[in-house]
């Protein structure tokens, strides 16, 4: 089959033809039928963060149709549609019995740690394998098991409760879930910031105050906006120090701030005036659970999260053309998520 293969960081992905796995007894093969494009693909080709071992098959964000399963997996059949939950965890350790398989002490990811979707077919475990409704396109299915799901975590992570204010700074693929999840779980109001109108323009859309940080302080904006006063919660999905800086100084008294953009740079706080003095709170983010995804997939099959104008690109199993999307996401550009469509 054909796949798409990190070999070496810093240097481009690459198409190879490599054999077809074979599902062991508690494992699923998944005929692929989209693949999400993250920016942590494109941190892992240039080797900000670490995948492998090498080479390795890319692609977290998975869904497809059931080929093959093994002889002790209980929970689905051939032919059913399923997207993939990236995280592999043994279910026994004190992390995963904590609820937080994230940190599993032999957990892997998916098209990171071991090969992904970036490919015609993959092989994971059964527990990764979570049903896809019929009222959600397949491509839609794929991309949510990271945006969507990370954007999720990170709301709950910080508490969102109806009546809430929120500012999500960072409209691409988990912004643009944030905005849209943020009003499911019952936020008053939600505050879009970026620099892209085109991104700003989609967060209106979805009922989203649009601040365009180009143009205005998107921290005396927000103020401006809320009499003063600052948001709950905001959720930082960029992972620059800027934007970390801007998220922290937004909220309110004993607001939440929640850090899910990667980033290997810190950013300062005043620690009287911004953290102690406020009561606030900075929450780290780190991917999301397993037992989160029948929520996430109710809201997209009421309508509550619509994905239909965050996919703004569709390309082949091809790495020229995949290349070029991850350029793109370097370069932070205009589109919002890309899928791959084996």
């Amino acid at each position: 089959m054909r796949a798409i293969r990190l070999l070496e960081p810093g240097k481009p992905l690459t198409m190879r033809e490599v054999d077809i796995p074979r599902p062991g007894p508690e494992e699923v093969l998944i005929r692929v039928g989209a693949a999400g494009i993250c920016h942590s693909d494109a941190h892992y080709r240039s080797g900000m963060t670490k995948a492998g071992p090498l080479p390795v098959t890319l692609g977290h964000e998975t869904a497809g149709i059931v080929e093959e399963i093994g002889s002790r997996v209980p929970t689905c059949r051939v032919g059913d549609r399923v997207c993939v939950h990236y995280l592999v965890s043994c279910g026994r350790c004190r992390q995963c019995n904590r609820g937080g398989e994230q940190f599993c002490l032999t957990g892997q990811m998916i098209g990171k740690h071991r090969d992904g979707g970036m490919a015609e077919y993959v092989c994971v475990p059964y527990r990764s394998v979570v049903g896809l409704p019929a009222e959600i396109a397949i491509d839609h299915g794929a991309v949510m098991m990271c945006s969507s799901s990370t954007a999720l975590h990170a709301l709950r992570k910080a508490r969102v409760q109806g009546g809430d204010t929120v500012a999500v700074f960072g409209i691409g693929g988990l912004g643009s879930s944030a905005v849209q999840l943020a009003r499911a779980l019952g936020a008053l109001q939600v505050y879009a910031v970026d620099i892209n109108p085109r991104k700003l323009e989609l967060a209106g859309s979805w009922g989203a105050t649009p601040i365009n940080a180009a143009v205005v302080d998107p921290v005396r904006e927000i103020r401006r906006l809320t009499d003063g006063r600052g948001v709950d919660v905001s959720v930082e999905l960029i992972g620059l120090p800027l934007t970390m800086r801007q998220a922290l100084q937004s909220l309110a008294v004993q607001g939440r701030a929640a850090m899910a953009g990667l980033s290997d740079r810190t950013f300062e706080i005043a620690s009287y005036g911004e953290l102690l003095s406020p009561e606030a709170e900075v929450i780290g983010v780190a991917d999301h659970l397993v037992q989160e995804m029948p929520l996430l997939l109710e809201f997209a099959r009421q309508g509550k999260l619509d994905l239909s104008e965050v996919i703004t690109r569709v390309v082949p199993l091809d790495a020229d053309a995949i290349n070029e999307v991850l350029d793109e996401l370097d370069r932070y550009g205009d589109h919002v998520r890309a899928v791959v469509l084996p």
